[in-house]
């Protein structure tokens, strides 16, 4: 996947995870959720490495997943609670 389509896709899961945990962050921290959630959600579900998976409805829900999770577990350091 080239590294454009990465910025657009983790962008995109990332705005919708911070809109999902009603978290306000700014585009490059919406790029980095993505990304590195897409990679944690890869993990957890062992789909293996985002960057051989196509872009499919599954793979983006993993993302998303992925994402969530993300920012519940910094949410939940940062904040003492998993939400805003």
């Amino acid at each position: 996947m080239s590294l454009l389509v990465w910025l657009i896709i983790g962008g995109v899961v990332g705005w919708l995870a911070g809109l999902i945990m009603r978290d306000n962050n700014g585009v490059i921290v919406n790029i980095i959720v993505g990304i590195v959630g897409s990679f944690l959600g890869g993990l957890i579900l062992d789909r293996g490495e985002i960057n051989n998976s196509p872009l499919t409805l599954g793979t983006f829900a993993v993302s998303l997943l992925g994402a969530v999770i993300l920012l519940g577990i910094v949410n939940l350091v940062r904040r003492g609670s998993l939400r805003n």
